[in-house]
Protein backbone atom coordinates (compact mmCIF):
# COMPACT_ATOMS: atom_id res chain seq x y z
CA UNK A 1 0.00 0.00 0.00
CA UNK A 2 1.10 3.53 -1.10
CA UNK A 3 0.80 6.85 0.10
CA UNK A 4 -2.08 8.78 -1.65
CA UNK A 5 -0.95 11.93 -3.23
CA UNK A 6 -1.61 15.00 -1.81
CA UNK A 7 -5.26 16.61 -2.57
CA UNK A 8 -4.69 20.23 -4.23
CA UNK A 9 -6.35 21.55 -1.40
CA UNK A 10 -3.57 20.10 1.00
CA UNK A 11 -1.06 21.45 -1.16
CA UNK A 12 -2.37 24.91 -1.32
CA UNK A 13 -2.42 24.81 2.62
CA UNK A 14 0.60 23.38 3.27
CA UNK A 15 1.98 26.89 0.40
CA UNK A 16 0.74 29.17 2.96
CA UNK A 17 2.47 27.68 5.84
CA UNK A 18 5.58 29.91 7.78
CA UNK A 19 8.59 28.29 7.73
CA UNK A 20 7.98 27.81 11.39
CA UNK A 21 4.78 25.93 10.52
CA UNK A 22 6.44 23.81 8.45
CA UNK A 23 9.54 22.87 10.45
CA UNK A 24 6.48 22.03 13.64
CA UNK A 25 4.86 19.76 10.88
CA UNK A 26 7.55 18.23 9.66
CA UNK A 27 8.94 17.24 12.87
CA UNK A 28 5.53 15.44 13.89
CA UNK A 29 5.94 13.18 10.28
CA UNK A 30 6.48 9.46 10.99
CA UNK A 31 6.44 6.82 8.85
CA UNK A 32 6.33 6.28 4.75
CA UNK A 33 5.99 9.63 4.50
CA UNK A 34 9.25 10.82 6.49
CA UNK A 35 11.33 8.17 4.65
CA UNK A 36 10.07 9.10 1.02
CA UNK A 37 11.18 12.67 1.75
CA UNK A 38 14.28 11.19 3.19
CA UNK A 39 14.68 9.53 -0.62
CA UNK A 40 13.55 12.65 -2.28
CA UNK A 41 10.86 10.47 -3.42
CA UNK A 42 8.38 13.80 -2.20
CA UNK A 43 9.15 17.01 -2.64
CA UNK A 44 9.04 19.02 1.18
CA UNK A 45 5.38 20.67 0.10
CA UNK A 46 4.18 17.66 -0.83
CA UNK A 47 5.39 15.78 2.64
CA UNK A 48 3.90 18.84 3.88
CA UNK A 49 0.34 18.97 2.64
CA UNK A 50 0.33 14.94 3.51
CA UNK A 51 1.50 15.48 7.23
CA UNK A 52 -1.70 18.30 7.24
CA UNK A 53 -3.80 15.98 5.97
CA UNK A 54 -2.84 13.28 8.59
CA UNK A 55 -3.42 15.74 10.90
CA UNK A 56 -6.71 16.62 10.10
CA UNK A 57 -7.93 12.89 9.56
CA UNK A 58 -6.49 12.26 13.07
CA UNK A 59 -8.07 15.69 14.83
CA UNK A 60 -11.90 14.46 13.29
CA UNK A 61 -11.16 10.92 14.88
CA UNK A 62 -10.25 12.27 18.17
CA UNK A 63 -13.34 14.51 17.97
CA UNK A 64 -15.36 12.12 17.24
CA UNK A 65 -13.92 9.77 20.09
CA UNK A 66 -14.29 12.81 22.62
CA UNK A 67 -18.21 13.53 21.16
CA UNK A 68 -18.89 9.71 22.21
CA UNK A 69 -16.79 10.05 25.63
CA UNK A 70 -19.07 12.87 27.00
CA UNK A 71 -22.75 11.37 25.37
CA UNK A 72 -21.47 8.57 27.63
CA UNK A 73 -20.55 11.17 30.87
CA UNK A 74 -23.87 13.21 30.41
CA UNK A 75 -26.10 9.50 30.21
CA UNK A 76 -23.95 8.43 33.56
CA UNK A 77 -24.55 11.71 35.22
CA UNK A 78 -28.07 11.72 33.94
CA UNK A 79 -29.09 8.35 35.39
CA UNK A 80 -27.10 9.08 38.87
CA UNK A 81 -29.48 11.76 38.97
CA UNK A 82 -32.38 10.32 38.27
CA UNK A 83 -31.84 7.28 41.28
CA UNK A 84 -30.96 10.58 43.36
CA UNK A 85 -34.29 11.90 43.04
CA UNK A 86 -35.58 8.36 43.22
CA UNK A 87 -34.04 7.88 46.72
CA UNK A 88 -35.52 11.53 47.67
CA UNK A 89 -38.92 10.62 46.99
CA UNK A 90 -39.01 7.35 48.43
CA UNK A 91 -37.30 9.08 51.70
CA UNK A 92 -39.77 11.41 51.75
CA UNK A 93 -42.88 8.03 51.52
CA UNK A 94 -41.04 6.62 54.55
CA UNK A 95 -41.10 10.10 56.01
CA UNK A 96 -44.97 10.69 55.51
CA UNK A 97 -45.51 7.02 56.23
CA UNK A 98 -44.12 6.88 59.54
CA UNK A 99 -46.19 10.33 60.88
CA UNK A 100 -49.03 8.71 59.75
Amino acid sequence: MGIKPASEDYLEKAQKLTEEESERLLSRMRGKPARKLEDNKLTTLEALAIQLELDDELLSEWRKNMYAIREKEEKKAKEKEEKTKEKAAKAKQQEVKEKV
